[in-house]
């Protein structure tokens, strides 16, 4: 298992399918390993309509680790188990902890969804996560649909947490730098990376990263 970093860009893949692209399994691998090469140092596997999702989740394990980084899956803890990936990232709706931690061990990442609540990362943290997630914090394509959150959370929950924190939604590196001064560790993004040339669009971020 790789460990979960301590602070950097958290990349989260796009999954797209499109029947006139016949080898988009082969374009994410590629992408996936161009945002690693631009600094990325987590990498989430998401894929709402997930089709061949144990293959592709292998193959992405294997990429990351031939990069030293971690492959966290999406929603899914059986996925994570069968993949050999190094966690699973659970919303609200998406299993607990504890089963996690039962399934996949005391070494793996268990990342949690905390939305806006401050409440909901300190249960979190008590019951065995590796980090929390906050956000929506600006308009997303990605999750456009999703609650927002303050930037309040972020100081109130650096005084109260004591695991990395990641913000998302709508994170770019004209904005990232808001969200790291408040409190965020890591930023995940989603379209900000996948959305352009992955490569130099992760590079784009590593200057908010530098002390």
């Amino acid at each position: 298992m790789k460990p979960f970093p301590a602070r950097g860009l958290y990349a989260i893949t796009q999954t797209q399918r499109d029947s006139n692209k016949p080898n988009s399994t082969d374009a994410l691998f590629e992408v996936v390993a161009a945002v690693i090469q631009g600094g990325a140092c987590v990498i989430q596997y998401r894929d709402k309509n997930p089709v061949d999702a144990a293959y592709i989740a292998r193959e992405l394990v294997k990429i990351c680790h031939q990069h030293d980084v971690p492959l966290i899956i999406n929603d899914d803890i059986g996925l994570a188990l069968i993949s050999n990936a190094d966690g699973v990232h659970l919303g609200k709706d998406d299993g607990e902890i504890i089963e996690a931690r039962k399934h996949l061990g005391n070494a793996a990442i268990v990342g949690v969804s905390c939305y806006n609540s401050v409440d909901r990362a300190m249960t979190a943290q008590a019951l065995g996560a590796t980090y929390v997630a906050f956000g929506r914090f600006f308009p997303s394509s990605s999750k456009p649909l999703a609650a927002p959150a303050d930037r309040d959370t972020l100081r109130q929950a650096k005084t109260a947490i004591h695991l990395p924190i990641v913000a998302i939604g709508g994170i770019l590196p004209e904005n990232g730098g808001q969200l790291l001064a408040a409190g965020a560790d890591l930023l995940a993004v989603i379209g900000g990376v996948f959305d352009h040339e992955p490569k130099s669009a992760a590079l784009s971020y590593q200057c908010l990263f530098k002390d």
